[in-house]
Parts: C-alpha cells; structure tokens; sequence
C-alpha cells in the first residue's frame, strides 16, 4: 500500500460517487463529504463524512468502508477474535497504546476540522480497546499506512478484496463520471 498523495486533497462527493456508494450499502449514504479512498478497481470504498447528520444528531464515524467485499473480510476477522486479541496486546504494550492514541488524537483532530462535536468519541474504539475493525481498516485506506496500528494490522490480514473487478454491477459506467478528473487518494502496492 503506497501514501496518500501529500497534501492530501479530497475532493467532494460527485452524484456518480453517491449513486456507487447507495449501491454499495443499499441505502443512501448518510453525511457523505467526500471519497476519502478508491479501491483498485476505481469505485470508491471509503468515504469521509460530516461530523452531523442532516438533522443535527452527531455523527463521529469521520472514515466508513463502503465496499461490502472489505467490509465482509473485516467482519470475517472480527468473527475470529481479532479484536479481543488486539485489545489485549493495549493492556500490555506501551508503544501500541501510545501509537493507538496517537491515532485516536488525529482522527479527532480532522473531525473536529470539519466540525467541532464537543465529544472526544472517535471510531473503533479508539483509545481504549478494539471495537470496530471497519472504522479502523476505513481510517488506515483513507490516512494510509503507519497513523493506525490496528488499522493497518486488520488492513494486512484482509484478502485482496478489489481482484474481482467491481463489488457493484453497473459500477463502471457511474465510474467513469465519478473518476473523471479525480485524484487518487491511496493505493496498494
């Protein structure tokens, strides 16, 4: 997996990125503010949203994995125990837990950017333990490599989910308007 291109420049969601997005969760996506990772294949399996529904209600998930593919393969090593294990290399292992922090620290720093939520909330369970590996593995795509331990790990551990081509029919006609003029946020190696 390479860097996030420096500075990172994240674009705001196009319609064709919103119409992939609701395919891909089957609902409209909620908060949506911009595609903060593309996978392989070009269809967008991050995105970032706003600190606040449409309604007022907070909303601290900054990073959500749209790709039902990587999302099934994160579900997978929950279903394995990964979390707990994770979470009990926090209790024993000084750097984890300083780099976890660290990376809690940040996340809530580019939330609170967009909107301040009063709220020192972030996503997976950040600082504390592992509770989420779909917000983990979301932040470590969308930041990149070496910000997330966890994400990272989970990020390592998950099959190359992007080889079959497309996670949503149809996707590559949307595709090809939402792309247009993009730049590539992060990719694998």
């Amino acid at each position: 997996m390479t860097q996030p291109l420096e500075p990172r420049q994240l674009r705001p969601a196009q319609a064709a990125d919103r119409a992939i997005v609701a395919a891909q969760l089957g609902r409209p996506p909620r908060a949506m503010h911009a595609v903060a990772h593309r996978c392989d294949c070009g269809l967008p399996d991050v995105v970032r949203t706003e600190p606040r529904l449409a309604d007022g209600t907070p909303f601290p998930t900054l990073y959500y994995l749209t790709c039902p593919r990587a999302a099934a393969a994160a579900s997978r090593l929950e279903a394995a125990g990964v979390m707990r294990q994770m979470t009990e290399r926090l209790a024993t292992d000084v750097d984890l837990r300083a780099a976890y922090l660290a990376a809690h620290t940040s996340y809530l720093r580019e939330r609170d950017a967009l909107g301040d939520l009063s709220s020192e909330a972030s996503a997976g369970g950040m600082p504390e333990r592992v509770k989420c590996l779909h917000a983990l593995v979301a932040h470590s795509l969308a930041v990149g490599p070496g910000i997330n331990p966890f994400g990272d790990e989970a990020l390592a551990a998950i099959p190359p989910w992007w080889e079959d081509g497309p996670c949503v029919a149809g996707a590559s006609e949307m595709n090809g308007q939402a792309h247009a003029g993009t730049r590539r946020v992060g990719g694998r190696d």
